[in-house]
């Protein structure tokens, strides 16, 4: 049951990564490639992680939804901190000299 927020959010995940890989275009050889595509599968791990754990954490006193709501929004606000942090790394490290 915590992966069907990953596949409700699979849609979203999708154009983000694909904005976050095309964007900025240059530089773009294979050591920004690799950089890339670790950062979008550790935003996706991470996101199916956090959906698990938070999932079984959740108190179900609030009701039978609670633990899907709250899978939901930490399995997003995960994805969202690992490829913005991602983001602000590699324009450090791959800043035009």
């Amino acid at each position: 049951m915590p992966t069907l927020a990953l596949v409700l959010f699979a849609p979203w995940f999708l154009i983000l990564s694909v904005l976050y890989w095309l964007y900025p275009r240059q530089p773009r050889n294979a050591r920004r490639r690799g950089f890339d595509a670790l950062a979008i599968l550790l935003a996706f791990a991470g996101c199916l992680l956090s959906l698990h754990w938070s999932f079984g954490l959740a108190d179900r006193s609030y009701g039978h939804l609670w633990p899907q709501i709250l899978a939901t929004s930490v399995g997003y606000g995960v994805f969202l901190a690992v490829l913005t942090a991602a983001f602000f790394i590699r324009r450090r490290l791959f800043a035009r000299s």
